[in-house]
């Protein structure tokens, strides 16, 4: 057995009725939502471990970094 992925738009009339069909053929189905997965606060940990935040003194610091 292959497992597939796909992303079906439920709010439409043709994604619900893939959906519909997919489930009479006795495909599983399963609904994720990737991005809440994790909540933000998890995330912004995430990022500060791997050390993709940056910190600044000031704010002309921070747009100097910048160029602007």
């Amino acid at each position: 057995m292959a497992t597939y992925t796909i992303t079906l738009n439920e709010r439409t009339t043709s994604g619900k009725a893939l959906a519909g069909y997919l489930r009479e053929l006795g495909v599983q189905m399963k609904k994720v939502n990737p991005l809440k997965s994790r909540s933000s606060y998890a995330r912004s940990q995430e990022d500060k471990k791997h050390g993709r935040v940056e910190t600044f003194q000031s704010a002309d610091e921070m747009f100097n970094s910048l160029d602007i």
